[in-house]
């Protein structure tokens, strides 16, 4: 398992369904429900914390927020920059378990020796973009949330990413890869995390275990005669790697050669030394 290289970022401890993280200056706690054991870990630091999330019975939940907590704040991956803020269902702006691929797109955008230019799908606040961009390649951002798009505009711009080197999209992602088919349009690489469960903005109904792989199929064409690689990262439990593995082997090496990994991403615990399991991730490679 590949481990992301964060100073911003800690994942303190782990205990009764939450996490206890550090943000930059800021301990945050909030609910993971995978999270079934007890920590020993010393209860001063679970004490005073800035922020925490309560979930609610009814569904959702709200945030205490205990210290002076601004409206959002600033964090640091290598080169990349970052706004990060407490927002509704539990979440901050960016997933930092997945600094790991924003390494490993990196080190597959240099070993192409080109100027790529990449699909990043279900982009929400652009981690993936933004590490493309710096390697020189060139992306199309796709998310569906216009607030998402505008929110992944500030990153690039406090990440000193040229104006020219993204193109933003706001749009359902399946309705703008018809669209892109149509147009005749390729890329040398596709990126996606699509979510378990979403609704469009004409009620369709989006579920992974039912979508995903004609999705998966759909996309294909969108790829260039020389393409470099294929990402496909979930979070939905149930959703092995294997199964992913099994999907882009179908769609893509049978198609077009290459060679399909796989593994669980996840975040080494400060406390006890231990990884806490945090997605899946498949990768198709053309060598």
């Amino acid at each position: 398992m590949r481990f992301a290289q964060w100073q911003d970022y800690e994942l303190l401890d782990t205990s009764e369904g939450n996490r206890l993280e550090r943000w930059g200056n800021k301990i945050l706690i909030r609910p993971d429900p995978q999270i079934i054991w007890k920590s020993d870990f010393a209860k001063e630091t679970w004490n005073n914390p800035d922020g925490i999330y309560h979930r609610s019975n009814k569904g959702g939940g709200n945030w205490q927020i205990i210290t002076d907590i601004k409206d959002k704040w600033r964090l640091s991956y290598k080169d990349l920059n970052f706004y990060v803020k407490t927002m509704g269902f539990k979440h901050t702006g960016i997933f930092p378990e997945q600094a790991v691929n924003w390494d490993l797109i990196r080190d597959m955008i240099l070993k192409s020796g080109r100027r790529l230019n990449i699909l990043n799908l279900f982009a929400y606040t652009g981690g993936a973009t933004l590490a493309c961009t710096k390697v020189g390649a060139k992306v199309c951002h796709v998310d569906s949330s216009k607030g998402m798009v505008s929110w992944a505009k500030e990153n690039a711009f406090i990440s000193n990413i040229a104006d020219d080197a993204i193109r933003w999209i706001v749009d359902d992602c399946i309705k703008f890869v018809k669209k892109e088919i149509r147009r005749e349009k390729k890329y040398d690489a596709i990126i996606m995390d699509p979510p378990s469960y979403g609704r469009g903005s004409n009620g369709e109904i989006w579920k992974i275990e039912k979508d995903l792989y004609l999705f998966l199929d759909l996309c294909e064409k969108l790829l260039s005669e020389n393409p470099a690689f294929f990402i496909l990262n979930s979070y939905t439990t149930g959703l092995s790697p294997y199964t992913m593995h099994y999907m882009l082997s179908k769609v893509l090496k049978k198609k077009r050669g290459g060679k399909v990994s796989c593994s669980e991403i996840g975040i080494p615990v400060k406390s006890t030394g231990l990884i806490l399991p945090s997605g899946s991730t498949a990768i198709w490679e053309s060598t």
